[in-house]
């Protein structure tokens, strides 16, 4: 056994002084936990000698202006296509594009050599059946007067001669002659209508503006084949009145309530980018537009679709110079809100937390930690929940000041928003303390530094002119 145990031992002392052996294994790890070692040193040095200062900026007074910005295409405020109703070839065409033309103006014509004939053709019906009614005039005339003589002989004859027979003849004569009039003269109405007809096919081959305008597009030319069968082929377009024109443009859905008919909204175009041309909205359609969008993975794998649904608005533009053109694209802001003389927060103050303000307060000292404590778990920053009030929903905001030289919360209501400052709005009367259901209550009071801290985060203001901390800077001496 003492033989067997000397030899591991050798074993052992061969193996750790030999290269590779397990010290060396271990040397890596080693490494590593120096240099964890030596950066918490630095850490822990540097924040001791690191110093921090607040960026602010101050509250203001003046005019909050809310908008909802949208994009869409200038239209006019009314637009004609005029077709043909007649097949056939273009004779002439008397307009082109951006001519000004009046209601009634001839603006093209269609060849009228087949009409023509036609209306010639009617017009020889028409008369050959008003022949033949005085041609069934003149029969009915003889029946009734061979009628009334045989009614005169039986008169003369004692009711002996004529035969009944004979009589009932002579009135199925009259009869029949007056069924032949009454259709000679519908033949003379029909062919009548005809004329009538071709007389209208005849003026439709005019083509005329039915407004006062300007031609946008010409779709003929001398000599152009028109095809009415199926549809009435656009020959022209025209826009009334290009001074007067629409702007169409799509609300969000997140924004279309805020949007009502009258408020005043400004637009620029691509066309002129240094100049700003005002509208008013007309009207905020109910009916919504979904527009798709989509994308797709590598190969077809996968594939998401979203919608975004928007809702046609329309703007009344003002266009006596005549620089916008139907067409242009328009990116409108529309005032929503216009808040004067209003007291106002910077937004980026509302965003701002100061380091360990997990206990709201005035004692929230940045300095106080140092950089092992960002390592370690933080509470949750507690904000504030607003309460369903009986004057409706009150929102609260918070910012922080600074008080000797340390961050203290101030707690205010909010009010509308441009995305870069918010309104600060006055407390009710009365309510100098947080609101129910933040323990502030005199029957539920509590107690301790939180309950004090809050207390004074509601008492203290928000002013024109007071500094508020809007982000922090962190130098090493």
């Amino acid at each position: 056994m003492d033989n067997a145990t000397t030899q591991r031992s050798e074993l052992s002392l061969q193996s750790l002084s030999s290269p590779g052996g397990g010290w060396k294994r271990h040397l890596k790890w080693i490494v590593v936990g120096a240099i964890v070692l030596l950066l918490i040193l630095g850490f822990v040095t540097r924040g001791d000698n690191a110093k921090v200062s607040y960026v602010t900026q101050e509250v203001t007074r003046g005019d909050l202006v809310v908008k909802v910005t949208a994009t869409g295409n200038l239209e006019p405020r009314n637009q004609v296509d005029i077709g043909s109703e007649l097949s056939g070839t273009i004779r002439e065409v008397y307009v082109d594009v951006n001519d000004v033309v009046q209601k009634g103006q001839v603006l093209a014509v269609l060849d009228t050599t087949r009409l023509e004939a036609q209306l010639l053709q009617a017009e020889s019906s028409l008369a050959s059946a008003e022949a033949r009614v005085l041609q069934a005039e003149a029969s009915e005339k003889e029946a009734r007067a061979n009628l009334a003589r045989l009614h005169k002989v039986r008169e003369l004859s004692n009711n002996k001669l004529p035969s009944q027979q004979d009589l009932d003849v002579a009135e199925a004569a009259v009869a029949r002659a007056a069924g032949e009039l009454a259709a000679a003269r519908a033949a003379v109405a029909q062919a009548r209508g005809t004329v009538e007809a071709v007389k209208t096919d005849l003026a439709k081959s005019k083509i005329v503006s039915p407004i006062n305008g300007v031609v946008l597009v010409r779709s003929v030319e001398p000599g152009s084949t028109v095809a009415a069968s199926l549809q009435a082929p656009v020959l022209f377009t025209l826009a009334e009145d290009l001074k007067k024109m629409e702007l169409h443009v799509m609300v969000d859905e997140a924004d279309v309530g805020a949007v009502e008919v009258g408020q005043q909204a400004t637009f620029t175009v691509a066309a002129y980018p240094s100049r700003t041309f005002s509208a008013h909205i007309t009207q905020v359609h109910f009916a919504s537009s979904t527009t798709a969008s989509g994308s797709s993975g590598g190969g077809g794998a996968s594939a998401t679709s979203t919608g975004v649904v928007t809702y046609e608005t329309v703007l009344e533009v003002d266009n006596e110079e005549l620089l916008l053109r139907p067409g242009m694209t328009a990116t409108a802001e529309i005032v929503t809100t216009h808040i004067k003389d209003a007291v106002l927060v910077p937004n980026a103050a509302l965003r701002f937390t100061p380091p360990n303000a997990g206990m709201p307060g005035p004692g929230a000292n940045p300095q106080s930690g140092n950089p092992l404590s960002a390592l370690m778990p933080r509470p949750p920053v507690r904000f504030f929940q607003p309460q369903q009030r009986s004057g409706g929903r009150q929102q609260m905001g918070r910012a922080w000041i600074l008080e000797n030289g340390k961050p203290a919360m101030v707690m205010f209501r909010t009010g509308a928003t441009d995305g870069r400052f918010t309104q600060v709005l006055p407390m009710p009367e009365g309510a100098g303390g947080p609101p129910p259901g933040m323990g502030a209550g005199p029957q539920q009071a509590p107690q301790g530094p939180a309950a004090e801290a809050m207390r004074e985060a509601f008492k203290r203001k928000l002013e024109p002119g007071t500094a508020v901390i809007v982000d922090i800077e962190t130098t090493t001496k």
